[in-house]
């Protein structure tokens, strides 16, 4: 074998052990991701199932504070109809 074939060969093993190490390291990266994820999901989904009751008590609330909304902007248009009462029989 010439000195070029030997070279060759070892450059090509070279790269070879290159690629094997940075598709070793990507599989590594990606196992870590994997793991990861799953524990944002499962976060995710706690959150989800604990805070799942809420929607209808927001509901409910939101359609009492519609009520006293409605009643509060009665008290202000019947005290604005009342003043005026007030203020001619005052002078």
């Amino acid at each position: 074998m010439s000195v070029a074939a030997i070279a060759a060969i070892t450059v090509t093993g070279v790269l070879v052990l290159a690629l094997a190490f940075y598709l070793a390291w990507v599989v590594v990266i990606l196992r870590r991701l994997v793991d990861t994820l799953s524990k944002v999901t499962f976060g995710v989904a706690a959150v989800s199932h604990r805070v799942s009751p809420i929607g209808p008590l927001v509901s409910e609330m939101n359609t009492d504070l519609t009520a006293v909304a409605e009643a509060l902007e009665e008290l202000v248009s019947d005290i604005e109809r009342a003043q005026p009462a007030t203020a001619s029989s005052a002078s």
